[in-house]
């Protein structure tokens, strides 16, 4: 297995953002190189143990989806170069290519554009205290993990490093954005999630709920940018022992934080150590994930 990567590093490229799992690199005014490393996020705490392999994962699952999805919306991949022009040591290439992308420079928006199609995670723990998801009411009498009526949009702020995302209403993206880009990423959300859950459900995977980060060009095009529907950034179960009422098992990193869930820990940082088998199981978890859609 290929050693474990937690932090990046490329000479003659300057570091511009260590983010929670993507490493940001400057290439020219164009341009940058996101580095997606093995690091793993849970509770908005960077924990101190990788999953090896992981960001080569995530890394493959968005470019399955951006090239999925690019006759629906651009992304911010770069056509107009290549990795050996910006890492020319062959053996650093090698090395960091599965887990890299070129892209383009864009505006990235204040707001992750998160979909929801099933009752679990922070929305189930509102539904129980206000029978709404975000505000959004919802039937009564609904169980944890059941499928919801309909897909809902529930964004959220887009916190720094070490602090926790906010939920925010429509008004509040609309303050932030303006009203027709709002409506566009509203819209945006809401198609990809719905077209992505029905490809991956005849792939036995349900996709619960994701999260997208979007981008606009100097002419103000939206583009798809960051991931896309990754087990980083989405809750994917599998279909055949899915069962409304009970917590589903899955192929994403909730699978850790129902593991974090049983330790004394605040959720603040620093986060625990993983054992060995957390580590494996994770790993394992992610790769079939990958399999199962990209097959």
């Amino acid at each position: 297995m290929t050693p474990a990567l937690f932090d990046s590093s490329i000479p003659g490229l300057p570091l511009i953002h260590r983010g929670k799992v993507r490493d940001i690199y400057g290439v020219n005014d164009q341009h940058l190189l996101i580095v997606t490393t093995d690091r793993l996020s849970a509770f908005d705490v960077i924990l101190p143990t990788p999953i090896a392999g992981k960001g080569e994962v995530l890394t493959q699952t968005a470019l399955f989806w951006f090239k999925h999805f690019e006759s629906l919306i651009p992304n911010h991949l770069a056509t107009d170069l290549r990795l050996a022009d910006v890492i020319p040591d062959t053996a650093l290439r090698a090395e960091l290519a599965p887990r890299t992308m070129l892209v383009k420079k864009l505006k990235a928006l204040p707001i992750e554009a998160i979909a929801r199609g099933y009752l679990i995670g922070s929305g189930w723990k509102d539904y129980q205290a206000t029978g709404a998801i975000c505000g959004i009411p919802l039937p009564a009498g609904l169980r944890l993990a059941d499928k919801l009526p309909e897909p809902i949009y529930t964004p959220s702020s887009k916190a720094d490093v070490g602090e926790h995302d906010e939920n925010i209403d429509f008004a509040a993206t609309v303050a932030l954005v303006g009203l027709d880009l709002a409506t566009q990423v509203r819209d945006m959300t809401l198609r990809l999630y719905k077209e992505a859950a029905e490809y991956a459900l005849a792939r036995g995977i349900i996709i619960a709920d994701t999260k997208f980060e979007f981008g606009v060009d100097e002419a103000g095009t939206l583009h798809l940018i960051d991931e896309a529907l990754t087990p980083d950034s989405s809750r994917f179960w599998p279909l055949d022992s899915y069962a409304p009422g009970h917590s589903p098992e899955s192929f994403d990193k909730q699978f850790v934080r129902d593991y974090l869930e049983t330790l004394d820990w605040d959720k603040h940082a620093p986060g625990p150590e993983l054992p060995p088998e957390i580590i494996e199981r994770t790993a394992a978890k992610y790769r079939e994930a990958l399999q199962r859609l990209t097959q």
